[in-house]
């Protein structure tokens, strides 16, 4: 949500724009790119595929989208000047979806362009990335994100104190949430099953870890979202250990951080957000979700108070 996808649009819209100044944002070329209803420019990724053939999403992208999308690069353009194909989600290619790309990279069609959105681009191949122009968008400040909520939205100070830091300068996860009120309200329930969680025995949270990965084989996202969630709320313990209490995320829940960060060693939560981050890395290179999450329950720390029941 740091804007690929819009910037990836815009680009599409200059390349296609007949404005002096493109992208003009107003003709008929560039509304029907923001509509993606544009002939000339097409998207590629787990949720295109799925539309395609009425199933849910697969857990990569084929080498038969590379391929379909390699036909139809080779094909003049609909109406445009350009072709622009974004692949959304790059490190979701297969590997061989990845190799039969590079090749088109390697011998780009002229007139087309191809436009790779990733999250991580350690995690696609090496030969890919060096024959792309890499561009990393950063992360707005939370302080500029706050400004704009109470700017543009009118938001009390608390709330847009709030979302600006739990969007992590993410401007498009902070417009969706300031404008759906079921984006925190789902935040609160996952937060308060995950404190639950902490606070459980083994068998609750293996029991836990087998709805998530069934959750995760239905919609990999969702299961992301909960672990950054887990990886927030312990890292805003770290910052609580460090006497950075005025820096936490989840500013609502800063009593209850507080009181927590005293149970535990500092070693300790430095150790839980490695499994963390350990776990997502494994879940996106497919490892059995079963396992990787039962394994992150394992990991969580026993506070100097508490007994774990077996």
């Amino acid at each position: 949500h740091v804007g690929k996808m819009t910037l990836a649009i815009n680009l599409a819209q200059a390349l296609n724009c007949a404005a002096a100044e493109p992208p003009c944002g107003d003709c008929a070329s560039c509304q029907k790119i923001a509509s993606f209803r544009h002939p000339d420019i097409q998207i590629i990724g787990l949720i295109s595929d799925s539309k395609s053939d009425g199933t849910r999403p697969r857990a990569e992208i084929s080498i038969d989208q590379i391929r379909e999308m390699q036909h139809s690069g080779n094909l003049p353009p609909f109406e445009g000047r350009n072709k622009v194909f974004i692949i959304d989600g790059a490190e979701l290619l297969s590997n061989e979806a990845a190799n039969c790309l590079l090749k088109t990279l390697e011998e780009p069609v002229s007139g087309v362009v191809f436009i790779l959105l990733t999250r991580n681009d350690r995690l696609l191949p090496a030969t890919v990335v060096s024959r792309c122009q890499r561009l990393e968008l950063l992360p707005l400040s939370a302080k500029v994100i706050e400004e704009v909520l109470q700017r543009q939205n009118s938001m009390i100070p608390k709330k847009a104190q709030l979302l600006a830091r739990l969007c992590h300068g993410s401007i498009g996860w902070m417009f969706l949430a300031s404008a759906d009120g079921k984006v925190l309200s789902l935040r609160d329930e996952r937060l308060d099953r995950i404190l639950d969680i902490i606070n459980t025995d083994l068998e609750e949270r293996f029991s836990y870890a087998g709805q998530l990965a069934k959750q995760f084989n239905q919609n990999r996202g969702q299961v992301q979202e909960i672990l950054d969630l887990w990886q927030d709320y312990w890292h805003d313990l770290l910052l609580v250990k460090a006497g950075r209490s005025d820096a936490v995320a989840n500013i609502d829940r800063t009593d209850t951080i507080v009181d927590m960060a005293g149970e535990y060693r500092l070693a300790q939560v430095r150790a839980m957000i490695s499994s963390i981050q350990e776990a997502g890395e494994q879940l996106r290179q497919n490892v059995n979700p079963l396992l990787v999450l039962e394994v992150l329950m394992l990991d969580i720390p026993v506070g100097v108070n508490r007994t774990l029941a077996a």
